[in-house]
């Protein structure tokens, strides 16, 4: 049986910052459950593989099966109904928030975080299981019992027409189809088998692999399937440009950065994994037409349509075409190639120094994958300390589910902490907190950043951390806007709270240093950016290499992150009044112009990170009402909740598809769906912004609906992908469901219905 195991490493091969508090793997034990709860796990198997095409993301039951028990709360309370002519009532609701609050105390993990999956894009997963297959540590890192996840998690989502999608609620892709087809057939799955040979179909039905977009390419031509002279250039002499020039690395997005460089480096040496029985199968499997007579030239600017996202512009196209018709041919002979040799020793050092910045856990998972590539093409030898740290960092991105094991992004851990905290707090229930908010409080403070990039970090390309917060653990080491706000919001509020309740206050230091971060992300404009300061040219996008992703090019601000900067230094500025003050004023000042400034004409607003116009109008609307502006005083505030009031069904919830985010439009969940996390956003940016002051009918039917879906455990129901990134990849966060619903029923008991004291 797997058991999630937390905060823990062993060997010497691994090294943490924290004592790897936030750590989060599975780990199988044979001996492990009774005879009931395998049985449990095997039925919530069947029932998501059973109904995997009506919600493609999984409920994370299995880790929640396991801390429900670990953690002993009582979760019996019984639930509330309400009839269709019942209002709402102050017990009713007091009753979900508790019984909701009680539910998220049951899945804290023994360190104080909150575990969770995020994952959803489908070429997460491949990548691994390729590199560990050429670099012949597959049987190393990966039990029969991970391969045995590994391909139900892929089965479970191949889509009706055979192939896979680029995430795990899209229409089928070449890049998802290549890919998980390569790894259902390396994990041992024969030719013939059902599911493989609807993959293959799907495939040469498009022309064969050799549509692969950009990103395909490479993974191929490292492993075998395809060359590398069927790919626009990847010249890794870009490091070496000087930093006056527009398209300097510094100026990059940093994780367009830190994946291009791994493939500059795998480019400029030509590498390529050795060829396999299984790799001649493939290639007879995957292409129509022999593999030695493919035309790589005409390959290169090949792409399904399926997977032609953003279109290539007439100057890339003069630009991949100049490099590799003139500028490949002169670079690859000497002397100049003495210029190539310099440029993957930048790259390959760059590398070095990320892994050990990152503990081995890299930026991401997509980097993960290609550092370890890159690794290995430097020094194809398994028994090497940085490949030896590579693989005890793989536990780290490995998520088991009811649907399988997948490679998750990298870990949500200290995101979904600092929400979860908030959410719990906006209950009020104090009586119901026990040492839930202490533990989060403990696993915050031991989070953030408190050191810079080692050595020359600029010269890498990094912004410094000092301060920060990551996505996930403090070992992670990549800083993160949003989620220092929102969790130097935590340490601010938790500071108001008695030690006995909450642990001790974090050092004044620590909350003046994020606020430092904070500062040195804000752009011209007044918006946030969030890893690096943005400022690059716009025009930079015009040369984005994938076709896949758009706006990767550079870092953009977002309204999001904007809004959150604001509130979190609102209170700031209320609890240290006298720090920076002037500095605090102008920012939040710039801060709120720059949200007025990009909400569109239909009073909405574009979420980056979520959603997509819900999430945005959220935090926008929050945003704005912390910093002083209303529905009658402020025209952005008013647009605002028209809007999500334009938005909301007849039984009180809202229901936006992830289709908002690639088409940048609204776009309603078909059949006139909700969605209850979507539904909760949408409910407390109308109460932040006093919808209960002029009509709170909309606000009463949203709870109703809240209250009416909670599940007897005080859990509710795992229904469409929510997160997003980079416009056109869905990222399922499965803790959404369980924190924005208390949050948003938190703030409905307080702040609409008003209970006396007592409750």
């Amino acid at each position: 049986m797997w058991k999630l195991k937390v905060a823990e490493g062993h060997g010497p091969w691994l090294y943490s910052l924290n004592n790897f508090v936030g750590r989060q793997i599975w780990e199988f034990d044979p001996e492990a459950g009774t005879p009931e709860e395998r049985e449990e796990v095997r039925k919530v198997q069947e029932n998501f593989t059973t109904n995997r095409f009506r919600y493609k993301p999984n409920g994370d039951l299995l880790m929640r099966m396991q801390l429900i028990k670990e953690n002993k709360i009582d979760l019996s309370i019984p639930p509330v109904r309400l009839g269709e002519n019942e209002e709402v009532t102050c017990e009713a609701v007091t009753t979900a928030v508790r019984k909701s609050v009680r539910l998220n105390r049951a899945i804290q993990a023994k360190d104080g975080h909150w575990p969770t999956e995020n994952a959803g894009p489908l070429f997460f997963t491949p990548p691994l299981i390729m590199v560990l297959y050429f670099t012949g540590t597959l049987n190393i890192a990966l039990t029969p019992e991970h391969k045995v996840e590994l391909l139900r998690y892929i089965t479970n989502h191949q889509n009706e027409d055979g192939g896979w999608g680029f995430h795990i609620e899209g229409h089928s892709t070449m890049l998802g189809t290549t890919l998980n087809y390569i790894s259902m057939r390396i994990l041992g799955v024969g030719p013939d088998d059902k599911a493989v040979a609807a993959g293959r179909k799907w495939i040469l039905d498009r022309g064969g692999a050799t549509y692969s977009p950009s990103w395909g390419k490479c993974y191929l031509s490292v492993f075998g399937l395809y060359e590398w002279s069927g790919c626009n250039p990847l010249p890794p002499e870009f490091w070496l440009f000087p930093s006056f020039l527009p398209m300097h690395p510094d100026k990059m997005w940093c994780y367009c950065r830190t994946i291009y460089m791994p493939m500059s480096y795998l480019y400029g040496t030509r590498f390529q994994a050795p060829i396999t029985d299984l790799v001649l199968q493939l290639r007879e499997e995957m292409h129509t037409e022999p593999y030695h007579e493919i035309n790589w030239a005409k390959a290169r600017l090949l792409c399904a349509k399926e997977d032609y996202y953003y279109p290539h512009s007439l100057i890339q196209d003069v630009l991949w075409g100049g490099l590799y018709h003139f500028g490949e041919p002169i670079l690859k002979h000497w002397p100049v190639s003495k210029i190539r040799e310099r440029a993957v020793k930048k790259a390959i050092d760059i590398i070095h120094w990320e892994d050990e910045n990152s503990r081995y856990i890299t930026p991401g998972c997509v980097e993960k994958a290609f550092h370890m590539m890159a690794v290995w093409a430097e020094n194809p030898d398994s028994n090497s300390d940085a490949f030896k740290h590579h693989l005890a960092r793989i536990p780290d991105y490995l998520w088991m589910a009811e649907d399988g094991m997948k490679v998750q992004s990298f870990g949500s851990q200290l995101w979904d902490t600092s929400l979860c905290i908030q959410a719990i707090l906006e209950s009020g229930m104090v009586e119901e907190y026990g040492t839930t908010l202490k533990k989060g409080h403990d696993y915050v403070k031991l989070s953030q950043c408190q050191e810079n990039p080692s050595g020359d970090y600029r010269s890498r390309y990094r912004h410094f951390s000092k301060g920060a917060w990551t996505f996930s653990d403090r070992d992670h080491g990549w800083q993160v806007s949003d989620c220092t706000s929102e969790a130097l919001r935590v340490l601010l509020l938790l500071s108001q709270f008695p030690k006995e309740l909450v642990g001790e206050k974090a050092e004044p230091q620590c909350l003046f240093d994020a606020v430092n971060f904070l500062f040195s992300l804000q752009g011209k404009s007044g918006g946030l950016a969030v890893w690096e300061p943005a400022g690059a040219k716009e025009w930079l996008e015009k040369l984005n290499p994938s076709e896949l992703f758009a706006n990767i090019v550079t870092e953009h601000e977002y309204v999001e992150c904007t809004s959150s900067a604001i509130q979190t230094l609102l209170l700031f500025k209320k609890l240290y009044p006298n720090h920076r003050r002037k500095e605090v004023d102008n920012f939040i000042e710039k801060a709120t112009r720059y949200v007025e400034n990009v909400q569109r004409p239909n009073g909405s607003w574009y979420g980056g990170w979520g959603v997509c116009f819900t999430y945005a109008a959220w935090f926008a609307l929050s945003g704005l009402v912390a910093a002083g502006k209303t529905y009658s005083n402020n025209k952005t505030v008013h647009k605002g909740v028209n809007f999500l009031l334009s938005k909301q069904k007849a039984n009180g919830g809202w229901g936006e598809s992830y289709l908002s985010c690639p088409d940048m439009v609204y776009v309603h969940l078909e059949k006139d769906r909700t969605n209850l996390v979507q539904t909760a956003w949408c409910l407390m940016g109308l109460i932040e912004a006093g919808q209960v002051e002029r009509d709170p009918t909309p606000l009463h039917k949203a709870a109703k609906l809240l209250i009416n879906s909670q599940l007897d455990n005080g859990d509710f129901p795992q229904e469409e992908i929510t997160g997003v990134y980079m416009n056109n990849c869905m990222l399922h966060y499965a803790s959404y469901r369980n924190i924005f619903p208390t949050w948003a029923l938190g703030m409905y008991r307080r702040r609409v219905l008003k209970p006396p004291q007592k409750l």
